[in-house]
């Protein structure tokens, strides 16, 4: 599922025995499943112009798939309306291991004197690799190319990789209008996060301005991918040249458009001029970005200044070995710096692709991924193929959704979840769009095996977008969690993926049966009644050493031969663990067990125990109980009490 596995021949084309036959018969490669005509451009419009599709042999003497590699100011957005996916490109130019991996064997696909003209590119879709076979043919207007295009006239790879992503979609069009984050992990298989700047605060929070760029510098550094945009408040619509003089505000940005980031930096200002000016600061956080256009840049501090015919007076100020290390230059190239509290004021979008799950780029950290490959369905009420339930505003239904129970194991753990639905933009023609999806986690208990009946403490929900992909980064405390994605409305069905990231094995399962079921020449009884113990917590405990040390005590759950561990609380009398179990029990009348241990290096010491009873009795009820010793010493009271709630039912899927 990471960055290197299941690779599919799109439309089950074979790059290698095309490429083959076309080479034995001196041939061009001409592709039946996305022709040179109009269907393949447009399904609701008309071309802008008389369309002729050449090949790049046709528009230069000597083409070339690259010249001198690849770099964010290859890429020029033409008239199509695609600059989400435009930015990302530019921005994945920056990590060459990725790049390869989006145009493999891109030394062999390079143009000679007999190429068959066909390339190939790959792209992460629902938890694969596609491989995407095209032929060059590419749309022209008078010998020029209409849509995205490198700076240099003799490099063709940004035009093919559009073509591809386009076939990928049934058409170009399909490509107008789009969200940034998807385009970042098509091209990386990576997690994209989307953050709303307008409304984080940043603008006049100083530190949460601070942690935003530590934490943009931090994923740069490990090959996060970065994009913004200024949001019109739509689905980012395309301005196209006609339109530019409405849409660019007064400091030279382009509302609806995206722009690449490409690199956050600090620069040291405190020997000139500007120190005054930033309160004191001795550097200053800076953003570069990239328009994909290739012009139209800031004009505001640190501008380079390009349509004044001069630079930046900020720029003036800084130093030239400072200038040098940032990589500045003062062209028309589409890229320029600004300073974070300028970027931060006057961008409202900001996606990040958290590139995670590969030992390729040699990250500091290695995640352990886990995916559930799903749907929600509408079957039989009761039964295991009615899985549309809707969001927690339905609480009748929520709970039909599917369910995923896993295991926090460290103290505290950061957790990443996506949840993504099939693409509908190549039945955009059709009116398709994406459902509203969304997720809800909750705290289970400890040994869960069965489905939810009864919605559980509420840990962390998603947002409910309309949008392929959902995003989530939390940090959870070691226990067992229950996570139900699901659409917004009941039901509602459709194919999904859901992607979680952990420092380590989660044990995920998906929870298929209601309760425990007794195959019929089993000897073992049914269970007759339904149990949650929760330990709350103990108090007055005895101390654990000559020296008065305080406990670092723990909880076994024992119960007809299940037992369950409480996490240890540390160096204290008074130890909260708040651990809920759960059993199905064919003895009813036999107690519960819940004994005290003291965490040691050699051997763990007993504190004391308490027994429980637990009738049937729906309502919640709490109990103060005094500790015991054990085995002979069962009728000792030892110092300390445990209190715990129990709840206990004949209907087994009452909880």
């Amino acid at each position: 599922m990471g960055l290197f596995s299941n690779i599919t021949a799109f439309h089950g084309q074979s790059y290698s025995k095309l490429k083959k036959s076309c080479l034995n018969r001196g041939e061009k490669f001409s592709d039946p499943k996305f022709p040179p005509h109009d269907s393949s451009l447009f399904f609701s419009k008309q071309p802008p112009g008389v369309i002729t599709w050449k090949r790049p042999h046709e528009l230069v003497d000597k083409p070339r798939l690259f010249v001198e590699g690849v770099n964010a100011n290859d890429v020029t957005q033409g008239q199509l309306g695609n600059c989400w996916f435009v930015a990302a490109c530019a921005t994945l130019t920056g990590v060459k291991e990725l790049w390869h991996r989006v145009i493999p064997d891109y030394k062999d696909q390079e143009y000679g004197e007999l190429h068959p003209g066909i390339f190939h590119f790959r792209f992460w879709r629902f938890g694969e690799w596609l491989d995407v076979v095209i032929d060059d043919l590419l749309p022209t207007i008078e010998g020029q190319l209409i849509f995205t295009h490198s700076r240099e006239k003799g490099e063709f790879w940004c035009a093919l990789l559009e073509k591809a992503y386009a076939k990928l979609h049934g058409s170009y069009e399909a490509l107008e209008g789009g969200n940034l984050s998807d385009a970042l992990v098509d091209l990386t298989s990576g997690v994209s996060a989307h953050l709303d700047l307008s409304v984080g605060g940043y603008t006049d929070d100083f530190e949460k301005r601070k942690q935003l760029f530590k934490r943009m510098s931090k994923e740069m550094d490990e090959h996060a991918l970065m994009c913004c945009a200024i949001t019109t408040g739509e689905n980012f619509p395309e301005p196209h040249s006609h339109e530019e003089a409405e849409m660019r505000t007064n400091v030279g940005l382009i509302k609806g458009h995206a722009y690449g980031i490409t690199a956050c930096k600090k620069i040291n200002i405190g020997d000139t001029g500007l120190f005054s000016i930033f309160k004191g600061a001795q550097k200053v956080r800076m953003v570069r970005l990239k328009n994909p256009w290739g012009e139209r840049e800031w004009n505001g501090a640190f501008s380079d200044g390009f349509f004044r015919m001069e630079r930046s007076p900020e720029w003036s100020k800084v130093s030239a070995s400072e200038r040098e290390k940032l990589g500045l230059t003062f062209e028309d190239d589409g890229e320029f710096w600004m300073t974070f509290e300028d970027f931060v004021e006057h961008f409202t979008d900001l996606s990040i692709c958290f590139l995670i799950n590969t030992k390729v780029l040699s990250f500091n950290k290695t995640w352990h991924e886990t995916v559930f490959y799903d749907a929600w369905t509408i079957g039989v009420s009761g039964h295991n193929s009615d899985r549309a339930g809707g969001c927690l505003n339905h609480k009748n239904t929520f709970l039909r959704n599917p369910q995923y129970r896993f295991d926090i194991k460290d103290e505290t753990e950061d957790v990443i979840f996506q949840l993504m639905q099939k693409d509908t933009r190549d039945r955009k023609q059709d009116g398709i769009q994406n459902l509203v999806i969304g997720f809800h986690v909750m705290k289970v208990e400890e040994n869960r095996r069965y489905r939810v009946h009864r919605i559980h403490e509420s840990i962390a929900t998603s947002d409910y977008i309309r949008t392929r992909a959902i995003f989530l980064r939390e940090q959870l405390k070691q226990g067992r969690y229950v996570i139900i994605p699901t659409t917004f409305k009941p039901d509602e069905t459709g194919d999904f993926i859901f992607r979680m990231f952990t420092s380590k094995d989660p044990d995920a399962k998906e929870l298929m049966k209601d309760q425990p079921k007794i195959p019929w020449y089993s000897c073992v009884k049914k269970p007759s009644i339904v149990t949650t113990i929760t330990v709350k917590c103990a108090t007055n405990l005895e101390k654990q050493s000559t020296f008065g040390g305080e406990a670092d005590a723990y909880c076994i759950i024992k119960c007809e031969g299940e037992s369950v561990r409480t996490p240890i609380d540390k160096k204290t009398a008074n130890p909260n663990w708040d651990t809920t179990a759960i059993f199905y029990r064919n003895k009813p009348e036999q107690p519960i067990v819940v004994e005290i241990w003291n965490s040691n290096m050699l051997m763990d010491g007993f504190i004391g125990r308490a027994e429980v009873t637990a009738p049937i009795n729906p309502n919640t009820t709490q109990i103060d109980l005094p500790l015991f010793g054990r085995r002979k010493e069962k009728t000792v009271e030892k110092p300390g009490n445990i209190i715990v709630q129990v709840y206990s039912d004949d209907d087994l899927t009452s909880i």
